[in-house]
């Protein structure tokens, strides 16, 4: 995608405080890059390698992919992988797949072991331990697809143990809020793409206009059943929100889509861990 139509790289820092976190971790740093989309333009190769540069530069403790590194087939995911092997981080990179990387049956084996032989941890229904047992990261399987069951997951963890959890599509923060989740990050928004300063994403209010049409009417609208479709809670398009006892960051993505995005750039997360 042309720099005109996705804008300049974002890189957005913030300072997450979690209950009960060992002080050994406290300061831990955590980048999270989401929604690559690499295929048909839609990140251009300049962008990919500003992004990398700026996580490497962070020096992060831990580097995090919240999923779609392509945007239909999975064959752009090989070159791609090669670029993210660039990554370096102090306790790895790990990563869940989003809903375009299981859009054919094939695509999520490919693309999980093209991830893995470049280094980088795919955590689908599993939990990993890279910064110790007393913070663990947990990584489900996409919102779509049909194993996506986060009781078989959290049941595994005691409610006392802090825990850091990636989930490509915010929507699953509502059926989380039934367990502890000091951090979850997630993506598969792109910001709106479109924001109006002030207001927040466009589409909001897109969407409050096609709600006083009638039903009947309504029922025929194909844009208002896309819009609920990508997403039922565009209040939590980007940034950090508290859901129920719950944190929430939503990462608005590298790639970008037409028309292109509008006060809303593309975007490295920095996030430094903190006890309270």
């Amino acid at each position: 995608m042309h720099r005109l139509l996705s804008g300049a790289l974002s890189t957005e820092k913030l300072i997450v405080k979690i209950a009960n976190l060992p002080p050994s971790l406290d300061g831990i740093k955590l980048v999270q890059m989401s929604d690559f989309h690499y295929d048909n333009g839609r990140l251009s190769e300049k962008m990919l390698t500003e992004a990398i540069a700026v996580s490497n530069a962070a020096s992060p403790d831990l580097v995090i992919l919240t999923g779609d590194y392509v945007n239909t087939v999975a064959k752009p995911i090989h070159q791609l992988a090669l670029k993210l092997k660039n990554l370096q981080s102090r306790y790895g990179v790990y990563a869940v797949l989003g809903n375009h990387d299981i859009y054919y049956p094939s695509s999520r084996l490919e693309i999980t072991n093209a991830l893995k032989n470049t280094g980088i941890n795919v955590l689908w229904n599993q939990i990993a331990y890279p910064l110790g047992e007393k913070l663990p990261l947990v990584g489900l399987a996409d919102f779509y697809s049909r194993e996506f069951n986060p009781e078989l997951i959290m049941n595994q963890l005691d409610s006392t143990t802090p825990r850091l959890l990636l989930s490509h599509n915010p929507d699953t923060a509502e059926i989380l809020k039934n367990w502890r989740v000091d951090l979850q990050l997630s993506g598969h928004t792109h910001g709106g793409q479109i924001v109006i300063p002030g207001l927040g994403p466009a589409i909001l209010y897109y969407i409050k206009i096609l709600e006083k049409i009638p039903k009947k009417i309504r029922r025929k609208l194909p844009f208002l059943r896309q819009t609920h479709a990508i997403l039922r809670h565009w209040q939590w398009s980007e940034g950090l929100h508290q859901v129920g006892n719950n944190q929430l960051y939503v990462n608005r993505g590298l790639g970008t889509y037409l028309p292109g995005r509008l006060f809303c750039p593309p975007e490295v997360t920095i996030i430094t861990l903190a006890g309270r």
